[in-house]
């Protein structure tokens, strides 16, 4: 599978919600980073689904480089 193009250098922090799906860019070109506004229709990419499974505070990647999806690995360090 490809990886998206870089849409920041580092982790983007969101406070989570248990229960709530999110949706990561995986493309890298939503304005609405980390997360999809429908801006990948017409390319190989499709966001992934997360669901909390409790509240708290987690790194989304925003390099779209990482090898853990949707979380930030350091990726972008390299």
């Amino acid at each position: 599978m490809n990886k998206g193009q870089r849409a920041g250098n580092g982790a983007i922090a969101v406070e989570v919600e248990n229960g709530k799906s999110y949706y990561w860019c995986a493309c890298g070109i939503s304005s609405k980073q980390p997360f999809c506004d429908g801006s990948h229709n017409g390319t190989e990419f499709k966001p992934l689904t997360y669901r909390a499974e409790a509240t708290k505070k987690m790194f989304f990647c925003a390099c779209k480089q990482t090898n853990n999806p949707p979380f930030c690995d350091g990726s972008h360090n390299t």
